[in-house]
């Protein structure tokens, strides 16, 4: 699936849906920065994080009201919204809030997920798995469109270097772009280190870099994390973007950008 237009995607959003009162926050942030740039945004949230590090941390605070919340923010400012999921029933229930639905990358193999995902005929935003060489993400995305869905996308979220580290080869946006398919750069997650204490760590700092850099390289959207407040962010604290950073980081990666 092609993009919706020849312009950037930008899918941003807090990691988690928090509140009614943080997404709204954030999605009318985003919709006013984004109408002075040339991008189409999508709103995204998760409903609910599955692949916690530990199981005492923060999970959600209820599927439904999640997604409600998350597709009313959306409907407000006008544009589509994105969220995860992680089950072959969730990708049902969710499609009926959000227009695209993201396949995390642990699970970006699971045959029965992805036709769930496809069978809704929502866009399927595949992440590709830490583990995965980018050729391979060809044959993740043939599952979705073997049951007549075309509309795929494929993220880049850095590759798994050591045991609490990943790194970014750019290599991969130029060879999963050779799918046809459209591919994002995932700039918060990519500077994750994973499982790192309690919960992942990162490294905030180096976002703008990789982002500059995927951007150079060539890419079709750009995703990222942001809250108001990271610091308090029950989800991915130390990778989330400060929102009140994010006008000035989207006009940096954008006079990058190249397609």
């Amino acid at each position: 699936m092609q993009k919706p237009s020849s312009r950037p995607i930008i899918i941003a959003g807090p990691c988690l849906v928090e509140s009614r009162e943080l997404v709204m926050q954030v999605a009318d942030h985003l919709a006013t920065i984004c109408r002075d740039f040339p991008v189409d945004l999508v709103l995204k949230g998760s409903y609910r994080k599955a692949n916690r590090t530990s199981a005492g941390t923060f999970q959600g605070i209820g599927d439904v009201e999640a997604l409600t919340y998350l597709r009313d923010a959306g409907a407000a400012i006008g544009v589509p919204v994105l969220t995860d999921v992680h089950s072959d029933d969730e990708a049902t229930m969710a499609a009926e809030f959000a227009d695209v639905l993201q396949i995390p990358a642990f699970l970006c193999r699971q045959t029965s997920l992805l036709e769930a995902a496809a069978r809704t005929g929502r866009i399927v935003n595949i992440k590709k798995g830490q583990f995965m060489a980018p050729e391979d993400m060809a044959k993740a995305a043939a599952k979705v469109t073997s049951v007549g869905n075309n509309k795929v996308w494929l993220t880049e979220r850095g590759t798994t270097f050591g045991y609490h580290d990943l790194v970014v080869d750019y290599r991969s946006l130029v060879i999963m772009k050779k799918s046809g398919f459209p591919v994002i750069f995932d700039a918060t997650h990519s500077v994750q280190k994973p499982s790192l204490g309690l919960e992942s760590g990162g490294q905030r700092e180096f976002i703008p870099a990789l982002a500059r850099a995927a951007a150079a390289v060539g890419i079709d959207g750009l995703f990222f994390e942001t809250h108001p407040d990271p610091s308090q962010a029950k989800s991915d604290s130390a990778t989330q973007l400060p929102l009140k950073d994010v006008q000035e980081f989207l006009s940096m990666v954008l006079g990058h950008w190249h397609q």
